[in-house]
């Protein structure tokens, strides 16, 4: 028997996120262990008139995924090759829907970094067209996740526990699940207005102490639009502004690699030093990747409750309620962002206790908490 939830959160999907109508070309991504929610997926932009487009990859089986196999064979001609048909539909497509899926999250650790660098400045171009035409407002992409095994395993779960915890995280459990996410916007409306024409923010707590501007900076109010499950607001700092040093307290995993007590320290925006207590080089090295690797592109607050465990997956972990994350590399147009990079890569830290953010001087949050007149 089919699971209902599946049939709801494709729902979600396709009219909250990617909001499909009539005429509208979407690429479908995915391995083919999401091949129930990609059917749903398949049939639903159909009944709402659009263009489903598949795009479907091989999962960590016989012994390689599809990543796995590209990396170990390419030579560097075809690791600089710009995929063909993920070019052309990042660039003229209405949206697309991204669906990781990964039967083995650890294949890529032991590839050399050097390679998935270079194979992430060659598809670089199509970030930066994700990013472009998502904030002029003519490509609706959205990123989630379907339960797997491996997914399971990361989190220290079984799968049936993991697959409650996906579902109830995209609230795919509830009668009208559009409508929880439209009372997410609602409430985080508030921070975001808070934040208008504000300049400086300053983060101290145990494992923080920095300060970034926000000045001319736009917050973004994310609630299911570009992610699902959501929660969190988000801008990007002035590139020069960030100063300070941050611990991050969850592993920072990237590219299959997990990084345990990344430790950054800033002046003027760059990372002048970094280090970790784990996979340390491989930190080092991203951070060489090119000119914008070592500013942030993204500084945002998680607001999801419904997320407290630790997970692995960067999906769920960034939106934990009571934390905050920042993200080294790209950032996000739409809030005014100039920051350009091949990498995008999201560390996160704990706020929970005996911490505070301030913004022009007013208390903003305290322990995980918005404080602020209005917020409270």
């Amino acid at each position: 028997m089919a699971d209902p939830r599946v049939s709801k959160f494709a729902n979600v999907l396709v009219q909250h996120s990617a909001r499909v109508v009539s005429g509208d070309r979407i690429l479908l991504e995915g391995t083919t262990a999401a091949e129930p929610l990609l059917r749903e997926l398949y049939i639903q932009i159909l009944e709402k008139g659009g263009n489903p487009h598949l795009m479907v990859a091989l999962p960590g089986t016989m012994p390689f995924s599809q990543d796995e196999m590209y990396l170990t064979y390419a030579k560097d001609t075809q690791l600089d090759f710009v995929p063909t048909f993920y070019k052309l539909a990042y660039e003229q497509f209405e949206g697309r829907i991204r669906i990781h899926s990964a039967t083995n999250t650890k294949g890529t650790t032991n590839i050399d970094p050097a390679k998935i660098q270079q194979r992430a400045k060659a598809t670089s171009s199509i970030t930066e067209a994700q990013m472009r035409r998502g904030a002029e407002g003519s490509f609706k992409w959205v990123t989630t996740l379907y339960p797997t095994e491996a997914y399971a395993q990361d989190a220290s779960m079984s799968l049936k526990e993991y697959e409650d915890f996906v579902f109830g995280a995209v609230h795919a459990n509830e009668e009208n699940p559009i409508a929880f996410w439209k009372s997410v916007e609602q409430k985080q409306k508030s921070a975001v207005d808070f934040m208008k024409g504000k300049n400086q923010v300053i983060l101290r707590g145990p494992n923080v102490d920095l300060t970034l501007s926000v000045k001319g900076r736009t917050f973004m109010n994310s609630f299911g639009t570009y992610n699902m499950p959501d929660g969190e607001i988000y801008t990007g700092p002035v590139e020069d502004s960030v100063n300070g040093w941050v611990k991050f307290t969850y592993p920072a995993n990237y590219g299959g690699t997990s990084v345990e007590g990344a430790e950054l320290t800033f002046t003027n925006g760059q990372v002048k030093t970094a280090k970790a207590e784990k996979n340390q080089d491989f930190l080092l090295k991203t951070l060489e990747s090119d000119a914008g690797s070592r500013y942030l592109g993204e500084f945002a607050i998680g607001t999801n409750f419904d997320i407290q465990q630790f997970t692995g997956n960067i999906l769920f972990d960034e939106k934990i309620g009571g934390s905050f994350h920042m993200a080294l590399g790209a950032g996000y147009p739409e809030t005014g962002s100039k920051n350009k990079s091949s990498i995008h890569w999201d560390m996160i830290c704990d706020l929970r206790t005996d911490s505070e953010i301030l913004v022009d001087g007013e208390l903003f949050y305290k322990n995980g908490q918005f404080v602020f007149e209005g917020g409270k």
